[in-house]
């Protein structure tokens, strides 16, 4: 009897010495793995976080790498395996850690297309500003691979690549990339360095789809690059002869139209709805008073002003003079800007001798025309007003001043008159911006000059409206906020 349970305690030694290794090495055979880098990167692929418990109950390394210098985490986002992310950001590994091409897990989530993760991956405090190897941010990445939920997810965290990115995806062509950036703010209004568009880029780089989008989504067909071409232009040297058809029309009646405020408030507001129609989660969040037409900035009184915390204030050097607009944190209603809208024409001022105006009209085949004041546009329902020659400072000549030719015109269905000058764009309006008060849900348009206030007394000027953010001042400090544009669905 003595001799059995000295046998007995020995055997429970014998075991108890064994574990944790080779026990839990045993219950790692039994569960498939080996206990060795490859599985324990397959085990977090596979989303098995027990496993990987038993792999770092027996010593094993979190950090263990495979050959191309990925971790467990990144093989995890790669395969939205959120709980053995979970259970690796517990055990030490930082989110942002650097894997192969210097890729973080965020990256690497974008890539396998893992939308939810992404999400996650977000939220645990990934940095969406990141860069790899190669220089490509998330979003980019996304753009670049046309990973379209990945770059909703990332978009309202990255907005200041919001354009690069969209430019991305039309030359690449990613059209539902292009459809998501857009509702988040990218502007089709954005420029390369070259002043080449979205819509440019995609019609040279042969992308029919991407092409269609834009233009259905407000891309003008006539805005021209730094050498005058146009998306046709750009798509007919290229080869692509049925895109530059697509592009390429005569214009119509209302391609020469101007426009008054209340039409592009109609313009704007029926964009908007049209997109918040789309989404059920916009729906749900819509304003107060969503459906009510938008009214004019100007005089209005807006919520109460607070604070953002997320704008730094910015003070001059200790013995600089302060910026006549320096960036600052004051109180502001809780403006979200929505759209922008610009309208170039296609239309051009060639020159101004005397009394006679020298226009070119773009299209399929671009003619000239000459007009004298008091004349009508042939076509059109414009009116020269003026023609003159006059001295203006051009960025293009380094500020100094140069000699252009004005054409003054008012369009006789709605009043409105525009000035249009040779060199510049013609536009039938000003640039405006779409903006809504997100405490009471109204929606205003705004131009730059106009100034309005809050319900507790401040008053604030539109001081610029540019294609991604409007810049707003105040008028008592002369300090500015900007805000980005947000989109529909931003």
């Amino acid at each position: 009897m003595a001799g059995g349970m000295a046998s007995a305690v020995a055997l429970a030694l014998l075991v108890s010495c064994r574990k944790p290794s080779e026990a839990v090495k045993s219950d790692l055979g039994a569960a498939g793995y080996q206990l060795i880098a490859a599985d324990w990167l397959r085990a977090s692929r596979a989303n098995d976080a027990p496993a990987l418990k038993k792999f770092v109950a027996s010593g094993f390394s979190v950090g263990t790498l495979d050959e191309a210098g990925d971790s467990a985490l990144h093989a995890a986002a790669a395969a939205g395996a959120m709980d053995s992310a979970d259970f690796l950001l517990d055990h030490g590994l930082a989110v942002d850690l650097r894997g192969a091409a210097e890729r973080t897990p965020l990256m690497t989530a974008v890539l396998g297309g893992q939308t939810a993760m992404v999400r996650w991956l977000l939220r645990q405090g990934a940095d969406p500003r990141a860069k790899d190897k190669e220089g490509f941010s998330p979003l980019m990445l996304a753009a670049r691979e046309g990973k379209a939920g990945a770059a909703a997810e990332i978009a309202p965290y990255h907005r200041d690549v919001l354009d690069p990115a969209l430019l991305l995806a039309a030359l690449l062509g990613r059209t539902e990339v292009i459809d998501t950036l857009t509702n988040y703010g990218a502007s089709v209004y954005a420029r390369m360095e070259d002043g080449r568009t979205p819509l440019m880029v995609a019609a040279q780089n042969g992308h029919a789809d991407a092409v269609k989008l834009l233009l259905d989504i407000g891309a003008s067909r006539f805005s021209t690059d730094r050498d005058g071409r146009n998306a046709a232009d750009l798509a007919a040297a290229a080869g692509h002869a049925e895109i530059a058809a697509l592009i390429t029309r005569e214009p119509l009646p209302a391609d020469l139209a101007l426009e008054s405020p209340a039409d592009v408030a109609r313009t704007m507001d029926a964009f908007v709805d049209a997109k918040a129609a789309e989404d059920p989660a916009v729906q749900a969040a819509a304003a107060t008073d969503a459906g009510a037409p938008s009214r004019p900035i100007q005089g209005a009184v807006l919520s109460a002003a607070v604070a953002d915390p997320e704008t730094p204030v910015k003070t001059p050097a200790s013995g600089q003079p302060a910026a006549p607009a320096a960036v600052g944190n004051f109180p502001l209603p809780p403006l979200v800007m929505r759209h922008y809208r610009e309208r170039e024409l296609p239309l051009a001022v060639r020159g101004v001798q005397g009394e006679l105006a020298t226009l070119e009209i773009r299209g399929a085949s671009p003619r000239e025309l000459q007009v004298r004041p008091g004349e009508p546009i042939p076509a059109t329902r414009l009116v020269v007003l003026r023609v003159q020659r006059r001295m203006r400072d051009s960025k293009l000549d380094l500020g100094r001043p140069s000699e252009v030719s004005v054409v003054e015109v008012r369009d006789s269905a709605n009043g409105s008159t525009r000035e249009w000058i040779s060199g510049v764009p013609s536009s039938a309006h000003d640039p405006v911006a779409l903006i809504e008060d997100a405490a009471t849900g109204k929606r205003y348009t705004a131009t730059p000059g106009q100034r309005f206030k809050s319900a507790d007394g401040a008053e604030f000027i539109v001081s610029d409206v540019r294609p991604n953010q409007l810049v707003i001042e105040d008028a008592a400090s002369g300090a500015v906020r900007t805000l980005p544009l947000r989109g529909p669905r931003g």
